[in-house]
């Protein structure tokens, strides 16, 4: 992995042309792949001799998904330690009680303790627990509005929302299109719950994979030779209790439990 602090970072070095001469689809996506040490700045074509002799010393050889995922578990858990978990209790819609701090994550007790150690009775998915982590780092204790929007209006969503359609709404979708009977199954293992039918849509779930980050599903069937079509959305309030890259790495997680627990059943993805 590199030395960038995120992709972001690389993101706002690049022209935002999308040109495709790294034979990435969007600069976005070239920029990921930078940081995550699978390309190299300078396959940039378009960028200067100045700024890629000002960047290339924080280029590094390419890491794993699962070291950079357990390096960036380290980063939090040295956050926690100085994080004071009765005042984060409060904000995060959780209590404190002998040294630790307890939330709900899809309706499930977990606990975290002064070292980022996360407690619970049923199994921790990894790619949840940083997320989770930096949520008590960063939520505000806004209140939740009850306006629900598109990932793509939350602050730093537009920049994102590209790779939030590849890794969250679309696999998603292709879940629900599969077995939709599994996939509102799956909504209520997680404690989620049946809505009105927002935006006329035939299934209409709200997840809380944290208190205060609520997650809307949408989901329109096929019908009369109209595709089928799915739609995540957020309470207005998500970009303040969470940063962007929390509210996408928690549906990403999202997607990727979901993904497995289809494939274990039987599901053809």
């Amino acid at each position: 992995m590199s030395e960038f602090a995120n992709a972001m970072e690389v993101f706002k070095l690049l022209d935002k042309s999308n040109c495709r001469k790294c034979n990435e689809q969007t600069c976005l996506a070239f920029a990921s792949k930078v940081f995550l040490g699978d390309k190299l700045l300078d396959q940039c074509l378009v960028l200067s001799r100045e700024v890629l002799e000002q960047y290339q010393g924080k280029q590094k050889k390419k890491m794993t998904i699962e070291a950079y995922r357990e390096s960036m578990l380290a980063d939090l858990k040295d956050e926690i330690k100085s994080c004071d978990l009765e005042i984060a209790a409060q904000l995060v819609g959780g209590v404190f009680s002998k040294g630790k701090l307890t939330i709900r994550i899809f309706g499930k007790r977990f606990s975290i303790d002064h070292d980022g150690n996360l407690f619970s009775d049923i199994h921790i998915n990894p790619w949840v627990a940083a997320p989770v982590l930096g949520y008590v780092l960063h939520c505000k204790g806004v209140p939740l509005t009850g306006k629900w929007v598109p990932f793509r209006e939350l602050e730093g969503g537009h920049e994102m929302n590209g790779l939030f359609l590849q890794r969250s709404e679309k696999p998603l979708k292709k879940i629900a299109d599969t077995y939709t009977h599994l996939f509102e199954d799956l909504i209520f293992i997680f404690n989620g719950k049946k809505v009105e039918n927002h935006y006329e849509s035939d299934i209409s779930l709200v997840l809380y994979p944290l208190p205060r980050l609520p997650v809307l599903i949408c989901y329109w069937k096929p019908e009369d030779g109209l595709a089928s079509d799915l739609h995540l959305f957020f309470d207005s309030s998500a970009d303040m209790n969470a940063t962007i890259d929390i509210v996408y790495e928690i549906v990403a997680g999202i997607v990727i439990m979901f993904e497995k627990i289809s494939i274990k059943h039987g599901v053809v993805l």
